[in-house]
């Protein structure tokens, strides 16, 4: 097994997650196969009792865990599919090491960080580095990333034990990627490398030399930069790696081969790559980097949430969107909406952030409204559901957002005006939405319906269904507490809101469709986490067509891309390949290409952000 160990330096938030990430991309490609660890030095166990604007989102694998954002970013970019373990939180390594004590297991022994906790975590990596996460297939690479920066006093025990863990595993078999930021104060107008000196020499302090440099600038660096913290930080020229700002964090993989990252790996760590591998290294990713520049139509999506000063707090459903939005060639637009100022109150308290907030929202083409909890902002997403059901807007509800359309459809078709959750108002008069019962407890991590879920199609007319390729069911993961009351399902499909999915029980609503509507899709699941850059989620894919105009059409096709889209989103050789296969079976009819292999390679546009919450900009990504 080979390590590769990613640090940061200087600020937390350099990109580690995406340079560990490309560093995968750059070893698969050349069919080596990778797992990937995430170390989190927070005490907490896990992710799931963060606040958004803490870390970002909550990512949730198929196994039902609550992990940090930088998962999702290696699922993605490496199509596998990751597990509880791969994320390594202090709090979870002193469970393991406090438990072993309480039963004995260190015979009468002073339990302390080293060797104990050490110990703990180098056997940890070890264990979970050999477990496969794609075809069952044991891993050959292990990128282990390790949260916050050097120096941090909680990450100590972590770095020490990385620097007992080299001679453990060998040198040939373990390297360190350190990330570190470049500065180009104003002031000055030239980057400045002390900073990065200055956290290389605390690395080396602890133990650890780095094998690569990857400066983090604003714009690319020049050679005599680099020569300078190569002089000062021991390492060839060759061995620092400029990574500046770019239009799409798809392009990192690309920028870092051309910097010979592959060939630096290859002698490195002494892995077998096959020549016949190597010529094939990043085709798809060039491909996908290709043609999310050459993207000229736009698409619009209102993001109605209350989590929006923060991007991070929903990553997973903005990589969703730029998947479908590429794989439709389109380029993606977000208008950010905070919900709350969506609501009345907001008209006499702030009436200039109502109005911008209101226009934001009747320029989109379609509108997402994603997942949450508590009660602030739930108004302003239920009135954001009813605009969109009014005016014919295309929507798709996730979690919560499924629970605000049915709220909403129950107060003003059902004339049910104290319709709520239980969640808001544990009194009211109806509950649309109420609690599960088997998840009732007095702690708060890891208590909801967590983890990946079948759900049931039971209609043949389902949008979604067909969507999906029409299955009889679907895996999706879930993080939720609250449910769809049962006993106003009749009611609520009476009037047109139709329950077309379903759990195994029957008794839990997960798809929600509103009839005679261009798209009014919500899901219970989050079908977010599961979308890849070459295979968007088929609800986000739904949306975006609807938002374009072209679902019904695409529909028509057999859920299959037209000519013309397939020109957008996709490269000349996959066009050529498609024609081929299908001209001789349609007889000329074009019109009715379909798509080779079922799919097309398709990934993420920049996505321009707007975002509007208490009236500040909060920046453009």
């Amino acid at each position: 097994m080979k390590y590769i160990l990613v640090t940061g330096g200087v600020i937390s938030g350099v990109g580690k997650g995406v340079i560990a990430s490309s560093l995968g991309t750059l070893l698969k490609s050349c069919g080596i196969e990778v797992t990937s660890i995430k170390i989190d030095p927070y005490i907490n166990i896990d992710a799931g009792t963060f606040s958004p604007y803490e870390h970002g989102e909550v990512y949730v694998l198929d196994d039902g865990s609550e992990v940090d954002l930088d998962l999702g970013n290696y699922e993605r970019f490496l199509d596998i599919t990751l597990h509880r373990d791969n994320n390594i939180t202090t709090g979870k390594i002193y469970k393991l090491v406090i438990e072993a004590e309480r039963r004995g297991e260190y015979l009468g022994r002073t339990v302390q960080v080293i060797p104990h906790i050490t110990d703990a975590i180098q056997e940890w990596i070890e264990r979970v580095a050999q477990h496969p996460v794609r075809d069952n297939i044991t891993p050959e690479v292990c990128i282990v990333e390790l949260g916050g920066t050097i120096g941090d006093i909680e990450g100590m025990p972590f770095v020490d034990a990385f620097r007992q863990f080299q001679f453990h595993v060998k040198r040939e078999n373990f390297c360190v990627a350190h990330v570190s930021l470049v500065p180009s104060p104003s002031s000055t107008g030239e980057p400045k490398t002390k900073p990065t000196q200055a956290s290389v020499k605390e690395l080396r302090g602890f133990g650890l030399s780095p094998d690569l440099i990857v400066c983090r600038s604003e714009e690319p660096i020049g050679i005599e930069v680099k020569k300078k913290i190569s002089d000062f930080c021991h390492v060839a020229p060759e061995q620092v790696i400029c990574v500046h700002d770019l239009s799409s964090i798809y392009h990192v993989p690309l920028l870092m081969e051309q910097h010979g990252v592959i060939e630096f790996l290859k002698e490195r760590l002494q892995l077998s790559i096959r020549p016949e591998k190597r010529e094939n290294c990043l085709q798809r990713w060039k491909s996908l980097t290709r043609r999310s520049e050459k993207l000229h139509k736009q698409v619009t999506i209102a993001l109605v949430g209350k989590y929006t000063k923060f991007k991070d707090s929903y990553d997973s459903v903005i990589k969703a969107l730029q998947h479908a939005a590429l794989q439709v060639g389109y380029k993606l637009k977000l208008n950010f909406i905070y919900s709350e100022l969506l609501e009345s109150k907001t008209l006499t308290e702030d009436p200039s952030n109502y109005h911008k907030v209101w226009q934001l929202l009747c320029e989109s083409d379609g509108v997402v409204v994603p997942g949450g909890f508590g009660s602030r902002g739930i108004e302003g997403k239920i009135i954001a559901c009813k605009w969109c059901r009014e005016n014919n807007r295309p929507l798709l509800g996730i979690c919560m957002g499924l629970q605000a359309a049915v709220i909403e459809f129950a107060r003003n078709v059902l004339n049910l005006k104290k319709a709520n959750t239980t969640e808001i108002d544990p009194t009211t008069e109806h509950p649309l939405v109420v609690d599960m019962p088997e998840h009732h407890s007095t702690e708060m991590g890891g208590t909801m319906r967590l983890g990946k879920r079948k759900t049931i199609f039971k209609s043949e007319l389902s949008i979604v269904k067909q969507l999906y390729g029409n299955p009889q069911s679907v895996d999706e993961r879930h993080r939720h507490r609250y449910e769809v009351n049962l006993k106003y399902v009749n009611q609520l499909e009476e009037q047109g809101m139709r329950f077309v999915g379903v759990d195994e029980s029957g008794e839990r609503m997960e798809i929600v469709e509103l009839q005679n509507h261009p798209f009014y899709v919500a899901t219970q699941y989050h079908p977010e986490y599961l979308s890849r850059p070459l295979k968007p989620s088929p609800p986000f894919l739904g949306l975006i067509l609807a938002s374009v105009k072209g679902l019904s059409k695409y529909i028509a096709r057999g859920c299959h891309l037209s000519p013309r889209q397939m020109s957008d989103a996709s490269s000349d050789e996959e066009i050529q390949m498609t024609t081929k296969i299908n001209t001789s079976k349609l007889n000329g009819h074009s019109e009715h290409l379909q798509q080779a292999n079922g799919c097309f390679v398709n990934g993420s546009s920049q996505a321009e952000l707007i975002i509007a919450s208490n009236g500040k900009s909060n920046g453009v990504a």
